[in-house]
């Protein structure tokens, strides 16, 4: 076994390997106090035939047994990964990814599982680590290593890896990833904090990141293996060229087309053009040495419509939608647009369009989520959905994929540091984004049209919130920063930095590259075009509606509450669940309890929940002496009857006690269901007995 060993807060963190998984192509064991976590590379020694892209696979697994429990449900077992670790395995993946040749083309699996737990600290970040160590001694054409580390900000000091008990307190959880040069991956959510806060935070990070680097190289040396060799790319210049001349200045042509599928269909002529041309050329070669020409020249074409668009962004300063580099697309707004929602909104973008719907619920309505840290309940969640039409496609619709969680996830925690507090606004609150149309930045849309549409479902948010993706083209040494990217800038450009924040600082963010990292005066430049870009939207969104409205929709329910005490809660539910269920059935509303004994009443009509609350409120008022009450007669006995004077509490009405005439039979004089009023004469203290007189009211 070899192993190498730093010291990060206050404890060893060990990566060893040579003693488990031997047979894996790297198999690395990251020892942190208690966390023991395991990550494994295997990477395929051929790559499959016409393969064009890099199929890298990474899947992040927690095992219940690491914290000593047992899977809940029927189904005892791990099954389809959580949300957690969905979120972690693309946490993974995105640093990783572009450090790999871009003609590599061979499978490569990594499989991080989390083998025992140290409740103390989230152990997510790490697997990054484990990942790139797994790598780095294995035989793949990797060119790291990259580290990931988790910055929090606690009374103005930065901590790193700090403990879940921790992050409660922090005011940022950033995920940052990179090399020893530069920083690839950021990750997080934050409460408002500024752009100047964000970039000393990954500074920060980084100088962690290089120790967790140099001692993944420090093992490479010791038993690292030899690196597959990748074929080096074909030299094409002598076709380059002539694909160059034939097409270029059509391309250009192509590219000037604004709308998005009018453009592609432009493009796609271009290309046909082209193609046919070369064709043409090539009439006098054999059929075998055609075919891969062409498809060696429409590789080129795509490389040629890349360099076109990434050409005209440099020297012209001109995107392809026509606009400048930190124009922001025209913006349109509508709030209240489906009648029987709680609240709802349209957010459009240029051609990217999110209709933002809010459902206001219970508690019953959380979402209860069961995992290896125990039960939990979510009160807040977001769900993201982008089907098909949106990009004019015609493709099979399944369940939300690791892209539509990771998409919701982010909105989700860009929007959660504006809520109000659960006891000022005791809802369980669902947005679902309906991408209705799409032509990049979606999840920034869904930002937007989330916390519109929360505003117009009367959720009183400390803030409006807004999104903004933001893009990077380099060439050499120079840079151009991109405001509001379209798709096509995503897919072209080198950077996908999307950042969310309110008037006063960021709630979010998530940044990707395509390169090996990018400077710190990058991150600065981006995140104050950022900002601007977002205050432009703020402006916009505040015109529609700038805050909660007073009143809820009429279709969501009326929350009241009240507190009873711990020992009564099986009083009010009653033996077998009876009283409970006579309060529902009574007022119609939906009556919750708490184990703190806080009750919780919901209707959509106030007026019963109202007479739910006071049925509540007058089964547990202690009884006033000499006071009157009005109730049924429960039940008759020999020596008197006894009077319902509060829901649940009966008192005794002696037979003496009934009329100032002398009755014979109580039977007589009252019946079982007639209302009388009594006046309570004594109540024992002891006993809780209650004597009442109707001769004396």
């Amino acid at each position: 076994m070899t192993t190498e060993e730093i010291n990060i807060g206050g404890y060893s963190y060990i990566l060893e390997t040579g003693k488990w998984a031997k047979q894996a192509g790297g198999s690395i064991v990251v020892r942190w106090n208690n966390m023991v976590l395991m990550a494994n590379a295997t990477v395929a020694h051929s790559a499959k035939e016409d393969l064009d892209f890099f199929p890298l696979t990474v899947e992040y697994r927690e095992k219940f047994y690491s914290s000593g429990r047992i899977p809940g449900g029927f189904f005892k077992r791990e099954a389809r990964p959580s949300e957690k670790e969905i979120l972690t395995s693309r946490l993974t993946d995105r640093p990783i990814r572009p450090l790999f040749p871009p003609d590599f083309h061979n499978e490569l699996q990594l499989f991080v599982t989390l083998l025992s737990t140290d409740i103390k600290y989230p152990a997510q970040i790490h697997a990054i680590n484990a990942a790139s160590a797994a790598l780095m001694i294995s035989e793949a054409p990797f060119d790291g290593p990259v580290a990931g580390v988790q910055v929090g900000w606690i009374n103005g000091k930065f901590i790193l890896f700090p403990s879940s008990e921790e992050l409660k307190k922090s005011e940022m959880n950033l995920m940052l990833a990179g090399t020893q040069n530069a920083v690839t991956m950021i990750e997080g959510s934050a409460s408002e904090v500024a752009e100047d806060i964000m970039i000393e935070a990954i500074k920060t990070g980084h100088e962690e990141i290089k120790r967790i680097c140099e001692m993944q190289i420090k093992l490479q040396k010791k038993v690292g293996k030899e690196k597959m060799a990748v074929e080096p790319p074909e030299n094409l210049s002598e076709l380059k060229a002539q694909v160059h001349s034939i097409a270029h200045s059509e391309m250009v042509e192509a590219n000037k087309t604004i709308q998005k599928h009018a453009r592609q269909e432009s493009i796609d002529k271009c290309k046909e053009n082209a193609l046919e041309k070369l064709k043409g050329m090539w009439s006098d070669i054999e059929e075998t040495e055609l075919k891969s020409n062409l498809k060696k020249a429409s590789s080129l074409l795509n490389d040629l419509e890349v360099d076109v668009v990434r050409d005209q962004i440099f020297h012209k300063s001109i995107r392809a939608d026509g606009r400048k580099l930190d124009e922001i697309r025209a913006i349109d707004i509508e709030v209240g647009v489906l009648p029987c929602t709680h609240g709802s909104s349209v957010f459009t973008r240029g051609e990217t369009q999110s209709l933002g719907v809010v459902t206001l619920g219970t508690a019953s309505s959380a979402q209860i989520i069961d995992d290896i840290e125990g039960e939990s309940k979510q009160t807040f969640y977001l769900h993201y959905n982008f089907p098909p039409f949106s990009v004019g496609e015609v493709k099979r619709f399944m369940g939300p994929g690791r892209r539509e969680i990771g998409h919701g996830k982010l909105a989700e925690n860009a929007l959660r540091g504006v809520l109000p507090q659960q006891e000022k606004f005791p809802y369980v609150i669902r947005i679902v984004s309906e991408i209705l149309e799409s032509n990049g930045s979606s999840s920034m849309a869904t930002i937007c049209s989330g916390s519109l549409a929360m505003m117009d479902a009367g959720v009183p948010l400390s803030s409006p919130v807004a999104g903004i993706a933001m893009g990077l083209i380099t060439q050499d040494k120079n840079y151009a920063v991109l405001s509001d990217i379209a798709g096509l800038e995503d897919h072209f450009g080198d950077m996908d930095f999307k950042v969310a924040g309110t008037a006063k600082g960021i709630t979010a963010f998530q940044l990707d590259l395509k390169i090996q990292g990018i400077d710190t005066e990058i991150m600065r430049k981006a995140l104050e075009q950022a900002k601007n870009g977002r205050l432009e939207i703020l402006e916009k969104m505040n015109k529609v509606i700038d805050r909660g409205r007073s009143e809820l929709s009429p279709h969501a329910p009326r929350l009241l509450t009240l507190k009873i005490p711990k020992d009564k809660i099986g009083e009010l539910i009653g033996p077998g669940g009876k009283n409970i269920k006579m309060l529902t059935e009574k007022t119609g509303a939906e009556i919750l309890i708490d184990p703190e004994g806080i009750v919780t009443i919901a209707s959509t009509d106030s007026h019963a929940a109202q007479s739910a609350k006071k049925m509540i409120e007058d089964q547990f008022r202690e009884p006033e002496l000499n006071a009157v009450y009005e109730g049924p007669v429960k039940k008759i006995a020999d020596f008197g009857a006894f009077v319902e004077i509060m829901p649940g509490k009966d008192g005794l009405c002696h037979i003496s006690k009934i009329s100032n005439q002398r009755v014979e039979n109580v039977s007589d004089v009252l019946q079982e269901g007639q209302i009388v009023k009594v006046r309570v004469m004594a109540v024992d203290s002891k006993t809780g007995k209650i004597s009442l007189s109707m001769k004396d009211v």
